[in-house]
């Protein structure tokens, strides 16, 4: 599947590390979906999901082209990468991404102590208590230290939004990630990711990640 739009003004299906939707320029990683939330002008309203199914899919499956938004169907959102999509509360797609669905839902068993690899509405219905208030809709966020979590998880420092790599903080932008910040192991952060899916990537599941995110790694500032 392939989603591509011809405009020249960019549609608000980015999504931020918060779960915040927003229209910018960039295309990003992956694309997914938590079903229609758009009008037939092609805006969204203040519908920030129709299902708790949130997904992350590949941007392209088998050659097919796909309308981004077509009417009452479903809102295609796109992700700068997996850490992203992650932190906003989505997992990896049973369909375009079986291996990784896969591997996540095994680290999430083993994360949990779970006698059998869960089914997706079960780890759904989990992430969703975890990833949105229920009052206000925003999301949901933990105090953590630094030095405790897993590479892959997202956190905010001192205003500023980055990923968690190699016990470091990597600021967060559409275009990437920028050199890491230099921060004690036993700072104090807010965590942005579900602590389901922190869990799991502690248990060893790995995430797709922006390709300037090793090259941030080593710098830092």
């Amino acid at each position: 599947m392939s989603v591509s739009a011809h405009r020249s003004t960019p549609l608000q299906n980015r999504v931020l590390p918060t779960g915040e939707i927003v229209a910018d320029p960039t295309r990003g990683m992956l694309m997914g979906n938590r079903g229609c939330i758009h009008d037939l002008d092609r805006r969204l309203g203040v519908t920030r999901w129709r299902s708790r199914l949130w997904i992350c899919c590949v941007l392209d499956w088998k050659g097919v082209r796909r309308d981004p938004m077509p009417p009452g169907r479903w809102t295609a959102l796109f992700f700068m990468d997996e850490a992203t999509a992650l932190s906003a509360g989505h997992r990896p797609c049973a369909y375009c991404r079986r291996a990784d669905y896969v591997a996540f839902a095994q680290a999430w068993q083993d994360a949990h102590g779970l006698t059998e690899r869960p089914r997706a509405v079960a780890m759904d219905a989990q992430l969703h208590t975890q990833r949105v208030e229920s009052r206000t809709r925003r999301q949901r966020t933990t105090p953590a230290v630094l030095g405790e979590l897993p590479d892959g998880a997202m956190v905010r420092h001192a205003g500023e939004i980055g990923l968690v790599l190699d016990g470091r903080v990597l600021p967060w932008s559409f275009a990437g990630y920028r050199p890491a910040l230099a921060q004690p192991a036993r700072s104090e952060v807010e965590l942005l990711t579900p602590p389901a899916t922190v869990a799991t990537l502690a248990a060893g599941y790995r995430p797709i990640l922006h390709p300037s995110a090793r090259s941030a790694e080593t710098g830092s500032r």
